[in-house]
């Protein structure tokens, strides 16, 4: 009784951290993006530039390749990323989308199921006309993918071969040139487990986690749909209509108790990013002959004295090293189910902070 006691305690410490630590880089991010904005919009004001900005692109695209004759590149984030016009001027990959513009960065939602988004954001739909209009298999696209974005890809590539888009039955596998994988998690991450998703189904989540906050604290935000906030960050859940003019307090309370929801109906990213979610996707996901693909990983860990523990202590963000730390120790129980037949557990940690 007494142990089960000190395992609850250190539990539900851990939780505190954790949640601290995340909501804390989350403020950091957050501030980071709107102090940029008002320091361009200061200096803008003050300093008004003289120079003829349409004009020095033009002598830059007089110098230069054409660039309409290159397919795109489109970069799409991984879970709890950004893309192009979210958290100001910061970048998700770097600022790679401003080097050309045939880079293009959509921005998919911080939680949800993002392959239909992708395709819309891209092709166009009833309310949007679309980043590249005119993609089919004679005018393809590169994408690069990290993280769970690079999963994202490859659904997006099998719904093409399916033809699952209404309205667009010439689809195809081939309108997608290449596939570049940076870190891509297509097997799973053990971090979804120590983030609070069970072991044992690798589907539903744990009673008391971070997840089951983290659920919380993004209902509530579509919920209040503050359009200052939402301007800056979006988790991709404004086709359920939380919204407070839509639902009221009943319809709150509902999506707090799981009843209704993309928590409740499993439309989101999490259930896919476990090592059992992943082979359900990958049973029916297929390379193309026509398609090049690429992978690249990155490891994170080392081992000393028969302990994994994180590589650099210095390309690790303060705020995050005690997780990565966590990630790096964690272990699949021993009293769940293995995820399939033959499963060892070899931990390294890919890098999902950058």
């Amino acid at each position: 009784m007494v142990i089960r006691f000190w395992i609850a305690t250190l539990q539900l410490s851990e939780l505190c951290v954790s949640s601290l630590v995340h909501l804390l880089y989350g403020f950091y991010i957050f501030s980071t993006a709107v102090a940029g904005d008002v320091s361009q919009a200061l200096n803008d004001y003050l300093f008004k530039s003289n120079v003829n900005i349409g004009a020095v692109k033009e002598e830059e695209r007089k110098g230069s390749t054409s660039a309409d004759d290159l397919p795109p590149i489109v970069l799409v984030h991984g879970i709890f990323g950004f893309g192009k016009g979210r958290l100001g001027s910061l970048s998700y990959f770097a600022g790679a989308e401003k080097k050309d513009e045939r880079v293009l960065v959509p921005d998919l939602g911080g939680f949800g199921f993002r392959a239909r988004e992708l395709f819309y954001y891209l092709k166009g739909g009833q309310v949007d006309y679309g980043h590249y209009p005119q993609w089919d298999e004679d005018h393809h696209i590169h994408f690069v993918g990290h993280s769970a974005g690079a999963q994202v890809v490859r659904v997006l590539q099998q719904m093409l071969a399916d033809k699952t888009f209404k309205g667009y039955d010439n689809t195809s596998e081939n309108w997608v040139l290449s596939i570049t994988s940076l870190s891509g998690a297509f097997n799973g991450t053990t971090r979804t487990y120590l983030d609070g998703m069970e072991p044992d189904d690798g589907w539903t989540m744990k009673p008391i986690c971070l997840l089951q906050l983290c659920r919380l604290g993004v209902i509530v935000y579509d919920w209040l749909d503050i359009s200052l906030l939402k301007a800056y960050y979006n988790f991709g859940f404004d086709h359920f209509n939380m919204s407070w003019k839509k639902m009221g307090i009943r319809g709150l309370v509902d999506c707090l108790l799981g009843n209704t929801g993309p928590f409740a109906s499993g439309d989101w990213i999490l259930p896919d990013l476990t090592i059992q979610g992943s082979l359900r996707l990958n049973s029916h996901l297929h390379t193309f002959p026509n398609t090049y693909y690429f992978s690249y990983a990155t490891k994170r860990t080392r081992t000393i004295m028969g302990i994994t523990v994180p590589s650099s202590v210095l390309r690790i963000h303060p705020l995050l090293f005690i997780r990565v730390l966590q990630m790096s120790q964690w272990r699949h129980p021993p009293d769940a189910s293995p995820p399939y037949k033959g499963y060892r557990c070899v931990l390294f940690v890919y890098l999902l902070f950058h």
